[in-house]
C-alpha cells in the first residue's frame, strides 16, 4: 500500500569538524521519502522554489517518488545551513531562510485522499492538521515532531494527538513536552495524549516503541553500531520514512509488523549517516539493506 509524505524540502549547507558541504538536498520530507520508497509507493508533498536543482528533483523521481504533490512556488526554495561539534550529537544552526516554505499550505491531489498510510514529517502542528483533514479514513498517520513546535504550538499538538496512530519524537523532545526526565516514564504520558503508540528516539542509543501497557506493549532496540559517522542530517526523518514505509508494505498493523518497522527505521537511518545528505541512500542496494538487517539481527538476538 501506499504512503503520503508531507514536510520541509529543503537546500542545506552542513558543516561537520571533517567536512563543509553546500547546495545539499534536505528537509524531513525529503529524507523520509526516500528513506520510505525502499518498501513502499511513495505520494510526497511539499513546496520549492524555482531556484530548485533539477539534480535533486531527479534524484527523487529515480527512486520512483509521485511528486504530483510537489508544489513549485514563485521565489526561493527553504534554505538550512548547520554545523556539527566534535562528537556529531550536537550541532548548532547557523542560518534558516523559510522563503517559499512561509507561506505553504499543502494541498493533497484529490485522488490521493484514499491512500491508506500517512507520514506527518516534521512541520508544524497546524500544517499536519491540514493535511489530515484531506484525508479520507486512514488507515494509519503517524506523526513526527520537534521541540520547536512543542515550545511554539504545544496546543496545536496537542490538538493533533489524538488523532494520530503514532507520534515519533527524541528522548529531549519527549521530555520536553511532558516534563518526564525518564524516557519511558515520558512515553507512557504521552500515550496518555491520545496516540495509540509513541516511538522515542535515542540516537546512537537507539529507539523506544511503547503501546499499550496492558498488553505490554513495549519494545526497544539499540541503534546499528557505525565505526564513522560523516553526516547525521536527516538520521530521524529517514527513520520516520523507513518505519512508515515498512508498515505500509505490510498493509496490516500489529505489534509485531510495528517492531519489525522499527528495525527497518533503524537500519536505513544508519545508512543516512555514512555520507552527507541522501548520497548513500541513492547507492543502497535491497542486496546491502538485507545482509545489514542480518547482520542486526544477530546482534540484537540472543543464540
Amino acid at each position: 500500500m501506499s504512503v503520503i509524505i508531507v514536510g520541509s524540502i529543503a537546500i542545506d549547507h552542513v558543516k561537520t569538524p571533517a567536512e563543509e558541504h553546500h547546495c545539499l538536498l534536505g528537509g524531513s520530507a525529503s529524507y523520509a521519502s526516500v528513506a520510505a520508497s525502499f518498501y513502499t509507493q511513495v505520494k510526497m508533498v511539499g513546496v520549492v522554489g524555482t531556484d530548485f536543482p533539477p539534480e535533486h528533483r531527479s534524484l527523487l523521481e529515480a527512486r520512483q517518488i509521485d511528486l504530483e504533490g510537489l508544489e513549485v512556488a514563485e521565489g526561493k526554495t527553504f534554505r538550512w545551513s548547520g554545523e556539527y561539534e566534535q562528537n556529531m550529537n550536537r550541532r548548532q544552526t547557523l542560518s534558516v531562510e523559510l522563503n517559499v516554505f512561509e507561506h505553504f499550505r499543502p494541498k493533497l491531489p484529490s485522488h490521493w485522499r484514499a491512500t491508506p498510510f500517512l507520514l506527518l514529517g516534521n512541520i508544524a502542528p497546524s500544517l499536519q492538521m491540514d493535511v489530515l483533514n484531506q484525508i479520507e479514513s486512514p488507515r494509519f498517520v503517524l506523526a513526527d515532531t520537534m521541540d520547536l513546535w512543542i515550545n511554539l504550538a504545544k496546543p496545536d499538538l496537542l490538538r493533533l494527538l489524538p488523532r494520530v496512530d503514532m507520534l515519533i519524537l527524541n528522548d529531549s523532545e519527549a521530555h520536553l513536552l511532558t516534563g518526564e526526565s525518564n524516557p519511558i516514564a515520558a512515553g507512557r504520558e504521552i500515550l496518555k495524549l491520545g496516540p495509540k503508540y509513541v516511538a522515542i528516539k535515542k540516537g546512537e542509543h537507539g529507539c523506544l516503541l511503547l503501546g499499550d501497557r496492558e498488553k505490554d506493549e513495549f519494545f526497544c532496540t539499540s541503534a546499528y553500531p557505525l565505526e564513522r559517522v560523516a553526516d547525521p542530517t536527516g538520521a530521524g526523518d529517514s527513520f520516520a520514512g523507513a518505519l512508515a514505509g515498512a508498515l505500509a508494505k505490510e498493509g496490516l498493523v500489529n505489534w509485531p509488523h510495528l517492531k519489525r518497522a522499527v528495525i527497518e527505521g533503524t537500519l536505513v537511518a544508519s545508512y543516512t549517516c555514512e555520507e552527507f545528505s541522501l548520497r548513500r541512500l541513492v547507492r543502497l542496494t535491497e542486496d546491502q539493506l538485507r545482509l545489514r538487517r542480518e547482520e542486526f539481527l544477530r546482534y540484537i538476538e540472543p543464540n
